[in-house]
């Protein structure tokens, strides 16, 4: 794979840049609370030397009721402050799957004008498969002055998307695996209906991925996206469950040079709960 610290960058790449004073490294491992899984307690137990743990659910906007929303621009700072992640640094970010949460940071520090960002590929999982050096020790954490500029054109609320699907102007691509967003199987949330956004293109994020977690190549993510019927001429808007693995399709995206894409924070956890919004079931 080419690395390109704006996008994704290798265990290699990582490994060789270790030691560099302006690296900042994230654990952004997270699991659907069905997994069962204590995100944070595996991270103490084992992560990447000097990595820092990036709480997906802490760092979000608890005014709404939605999962894991964009924090406000203040409360992204004072938390990414307190991780020691500040301007001038070249984070990296990885999740204990291989690439599944840790896009969502990615995606999140995009959204809020931070651009030297990347993800780990192959994650963890990786990392550990090739022997390399993993700690249980707390990093020194210094604080450091961090600004951010949001970067509005990134993220969709539930008024934009209805209006897209409407219209057709715009390509929703829906991460969630085929039988999911077919209406075939109940939703992990309860509450929800089962289906999809209108007009939609269904795009399970693995199909993204090679069988090592790692992301496929430039031409195997763009046969996935003609594979999926993704009219990659149009503005893209992506989604999910509750909008983390939909990163994984933005990340995508921008390693083939699409940059106008965007995310719909709200995804299906907000579609599906809303009566009066249209819901498509089967193939279109």
């Amino acid at each position: 794979m080419t690395d390109d610290p704006r996008t994704l960058v290798s265990t290699d790449w990582l490994a060789a840049h270790l030691q560099d004073p302006d690296l900042r490294i994230l654990d952004a491992s997270w699991h659907m609370p069905a997994d069962g899984r204590d995100a944070k307690a595996e991270f103490e137990a084992t992560h990447i030397p000097g990595a820092r743990f990036f709480d997906i659910d802490d760092i979000s906007d608890h005014r709404s009721e939605l999962p894991h929303m964009v924090p406000p621009p203040e409360k992204f700072i004072s938390r990414v402050r307190a991780l020691g992640v500040g301007d001038g640094h070249q984070v990296v970010v990885y999740d204990s799957k291989g690439i599944f949460s840790a896009a969502r940071v990615w995606w999140l520090f995009r959204h809020m004008g931070k651009t030297d960002v990347a993800v780990l590929d192959g994650g963890l999982p990786k990392w550990q498969a090739e022997g390399r050096e993993v700690e249980d020790m707390a990093p020194i954490i210094r604080d450091r002055h961090i600004t951010v500029t949001r970067q509005n054109q990134m993220v969709r609320d539930v008024t934009q998307v209805a209006r897209a699907s409407k219209l057709k102007d715009h390509e929703i691509i829906d991460a969630r695996a085929a039988a999911r967003f077919r209406g075939e199987v109940p939703e992990p949330r309860e509450g929800l209906k089962a289906g999809h956004i209108p007009g939609a293109r269904n795009l399970p994020f693995t199909e993204l991925l090679n069988a090592d977690g790692t992301m496929k190549d430039p031409a195997g993510l763009k046969q996935a996206f003609a594979a999926a019927g993704v009219d990659l001429g149009k503005p893209a808007i992506t989604s999910c469950g509750s909008g983390v693995t939909a990163a994984i399709i933005n990340l995508a995206l921008e390693r083939i040079g699409k940059t106008d894409h965007a995310l719909y924070d709200g995804s299906w956890t907000e579609w599906g709960s809303y009566p009066e919004l249209g819901i498509a079931t089967g193939e279109e």
